[in-house]
């Protein structure tokens, strides 16, 4: 259809001004001002000495005889407006439910590399690593439902001065004799001892500094309290990632570049990129014209940094990987490093895939009880089991609305979704605000309000005994519910690959707040059961197509829906 329409108005265009400009349609606010809508003739009136008002009855009188067009409009100075038939919009429904199934496949493209969450080993998430675990996940998803090759990387902070630190304050302060036998919380507390410890005591920092250089060394007695280390933290960071319902494909992290950075740097040299600078430490000085400071890829001593694995780190991803993309899902604070990474890759002229920075806001709490605690972090873990208890309160405050057996299933749902949610319906460019009222607001923009929608959508099919619609029948009309709620799914795919796109998860969060509210205003104005034909089957098949883009929707955004509640 839109090919149709976007045919007619090229060709119009074409015969009465001499050009073809690109016709770009917009599903309208709702069927008052049609189904969809172009502004065109705004944007070329001037370019052909038309007034917009001209411009668009030439478009008017063109669009009108084309099959499926019911009648159109032009709205304010020169918008066109366009009502379907009902036969139409139905059939558009054909690419939302496709949509939902994701059978588009990309076999021959290049993967997409998103590396995201990046905790370091030895200590447990914060809450501060929501922001790149979930906005990581919900891209990830986002590009592998539209079909294309997606390695999920979780970059890990395997390495670094951190064991020196644990290292000696197992030996001094540990009561256990072995490493396997600690958990994490345990080796957090020894960890804080240690920064606690040397103030009064500075000459542990050479120690610690000793411990890891024995470590990079080889010594088998460290790299075995190393490998403990790192298994007891896995461990624990994939209880809270399957709770989240986040998932990897590699976790290689920085300890596997130890002996990777040789090439990178060497090549670096030979091609008069790096550079020795004033003190001594190797160094990129950039061009003028980009605006950069130099940054440093090997220290005084010799001693290797970020900048220096991250080199080792994009070469093996190019060489193993051939990406198309990579993605970096890092705070805001992390910009100018990023500048500087790409800038230098640029610089040494690899045959370099997109690169780009996701950019995430820094994140601040409503309430004051989510300051920080113990060990200047506030665990994740805490704020999981708060949002349980919290979901179980709401579940008690609407046990008129909510009826459930499974009390415990149903929070830990509640209660993940809608941290996940709340996160993810915030833009993640600016600041994110945690709030627990928000998040947990059964009518307004949250989880629970997607969830008891969607429960509310399959309780209607279940009294039906439906689970779907082969096909939807033939009607002579529509009512502005139903021809509203038609427009709003008919939107799915578009608002999909435009989040995808942007790594914006809120626009799908935001979407699917809307499709909710639309399919609520349905729900109650239109009776669908006892509703005659054909309409009692016209709206249980919209009522199943709703239920199916919540559900694909929602779980794109790591969030998992009942079918009761």
């Amino acid at each position: 259809m839109y090919e149709h329409l976007t045919k007619a108005a090229k060709d119009a265009l074409k015969r009465h001004f001499g050009v073809v400009p690109d016709v770009v349609w917009e599903y309208t606010q709702g069927p008052e001002r049609g189904d969809i809508s172009t502004c065109i003739a705004l944007q070329i009136a001037k370019n052909v000495k038309s007034s917009p008002r001209a411009v668009a009855e030439v478009l008017e009188e063109a669009l009108n005889g084309i099959k499926g067009v019911s009648r159109t409009e032009i709205a304010g100075s020169g918008y066109v407006n366009v009502w379907l038939t009902p036969e139409e919009l139905l059939k558009g429904l054909i690419k939302t439910r496709t949509a939902c199934t994701a059978k588009v496949k990309r076999n021959k493209e290049a993967p997409v590399i998103i590396d995201y969450s990046q905790p370091n080993i030895a200590k447990p998430l914060g809450v501060h690593h929501l922001l790149s675990t979930l906005v990581g996940q919900a891209v990830s998803n986002m590009y592998e439902h539209l079909g294309y090759s997606v390695v999920r990387w979780n970059y890990l902070g395997d390495w670094g001065t951190q064991f020196g630190k644990l290292a000696v304050a197992v030996e001094k302060w540990g009561t256990k004799s072995n490493t396997s036998a600690y958990t994490m919380e345990e080796l957090l507390d020894l960890y804080v001892r240690f920064h606690d410890e040397v103030e009064n005591n500075p000459f542990l920092e050479d120690e610690a500094r000793e411990k890891f250089a024995m470590l990079e060394r080889g010594d088998q007695k460290l790299r075995t309290f190393w490998e403990k280390v790192v298994s007891i933290t896995k461990k624990e960071l994939q209880g809270i990632y399957d709770r989240l319902n986040v998932r990897f494909d590699t976790d290689i992290g920085e300890s596997f570049y130890e002996d990777k950075m040789e090439g990178p740097v060497q090549e670096g040299r030979q091609k008069g990129i790096f550079i020795t600078g004033e003190k001594g430490a190797l160094i990129v000085q950039f061009p003028v014209d980009d605006r950069l400071p130099s940054c440093v890829v090997l220290k005084t001593d010799g001693s290797t940094i970020y900048l220096t694995r991250d080199l080792a780190l994009m070469r093996h991803r190019i060489d193993q990987w051939h990406p198309q993309k990579i993605l970096f899902v890092v705070d805001v604070a992390q910009s100018l490093y990023f500048q500087q990474l790409f800038a230098t890759v640029n610089l040494l002229k690899w045959k370099l895939p997109d690169l780009e920075h996701v950019v995430l806001g820094r994140m601040r709490f409503q309430e004051k009880s989510m300051s920080t605690r113990k060990g200047n972090i506030l665990k994740l873990k805490e704020v999981i089991e708060e949002a349980i208890v919290r979901s179980k309160d709401v579940i008690r405050q609407h046990e008129d609305a909510i009826q459930t057996d499974k009390i415990e299933e149903l929070s830990e749902m509640m209660g993940l979704g809608a941290i996940a949610y709340g996160i993810l319906s915030q833009n993640r460019k600016q600041d994110l605000v945690f709030d627990w009222k928000t998040f947990f607001s059964f009518e307004g923009n949250s989880a629970p309000y997607l969830q008891y929608t969607h429960a509310r959508s399959r309780s209607v099919l279940r009294k039906a005994n439906q689970k779907g619609i082969a096909s939807f029948p033939t009607v002579d009309r529509l009512s502005a519910r139903e021809r509203k709620l038609i427009g709003m799914l008919l939107q799915f795919s578009i608002v999909l690959d435009e989040a995808c796109a942007t790594h914006m998860p809120h626009k799908l969060a935001n979407y699917l707040y809307t499709l909710c509210q639309d399919y609520n205003a349905f729900y109650n104005s239109e009776p669908i059961l006892q509703a005659p034909e054909p309409s009692r089957t016209l709206r249980l098949g919209l009522t199943a197509c709703a239920a199916d883009v919540l559900k694909t929707g929602a779980e794109l955004l790591t969030l998992r829906v009942p079918d009761r509640m």
